[in-house]
């Protein structure tokens, strides 16, 4: 997809963090909300950097490379003064060095080519013993089985070409790691997230997100005529007429300067 068209402004700004996703962030800062400085750099519509304004952080910085994203994240956090938003990329934050405690990509990495440029942005615009946070899929993230929760997971069963598009862009944690260790990082950890994406009170409004591709980039690899074989499948398969609660399953990597 094209992140930088019009038609795209609300794709990443109309869902709310979920707690699990909340709650493992907090245990993975170093130091109490109160005390940190973040950049939420790739922060699209500010889903997450608005999550960190309300988990207690004064200052946080969101970062996207495209002025769409920009314009729709401040829209959706307009009423969070102590969030700012500011064009860059994760090559080239524009932050002044050592100016932030706590730096975090979400669905970020897989939409980059230079990943050791990115790390040593992230390791330069960190204070000392500052938290690095990369969220993201492996390649066995995304092909975890699908089922009623996990959505995504019947995409590639359905359309196996999208197993060798996700191989190309998505990083093994061996890389990933060595990576961070190349950058200078220290204390790398590795943790799994199994995070509820949005609860649904029908699966046609399910059916609705995914024929405006809301939120899944993957889904611009497909026609308008599979988009509609997709949902004809989760038509017959979800049997329930109420309530659905998808969840995306993801890896998290911490490491400190």
């Amino acid at each position: 997809m094209n992140f930088h068209e019009l038609e795209h402004k609300e794709m990443y700004a109309t869902r709310e963090a979920d707690s699990s996703w909340i709650n493992i962030v907090t245990t993975l800062m170093n130091q109490p909300a109160s005390r940190i400085r973040a950049a939420d750099i790739g922060c699209g519509g500010g889903i997450y950097a608005k999550a960190l304004a309300e988990m207690g952080i004064p200052t946080v910085i969101g970062i996207d490379f495209s002025d769409v994203m920009l314009t729709a994240a401040k829209q959706n956090c307009q009423n969070y003064s102590q969030l700012s938003f500011k064009k860059g990329n994760a090559y080239s934050t524009g932050l002044q060095e050592s100016s932030v405690d706590l730096v975090l990509q979400r669905a970020l990495i897989h939409h980059l080519k230079d990943l050791p440029a990115c790390f040593r942005e992230a390791y330069r615009i960190l204070q000392k013993d500052g938290v690095y946070l990369i969220q993201d899929r492996t390649i066995s993230d995304c092909l975890r089985d699908g089922d009623t929760k996990h959505i995504r997971g019947w995409l590639y069963s359905l359309f196996p070409r999208l197993i060798n598009y996700e191989e190309k862009r998505r990083f093994s944690s061996d890389v990933i790691i060595n990576s961070l260790k190349d950058a200078g990082f220290k204390d790398i950890e590795e943790l799994q997230l199994k995070e509820t994406r949005k609860i649904y009170p029908s699966k046609e409004l399910l059916f609705t997100d995914i024929r405006r591709r809301n939120g899944k980039s993957i889904l611009y690899q497909l026609s308008d005529q599979e988009i509609e074989k997709f949902i004809s499948y989760l038509n017959t398969t979800l049997k329930t007429a109420g309530e659905i609660t998808e969840v995306d399953y993801w890896t998290i990597w911490k490491a400190v300067k």
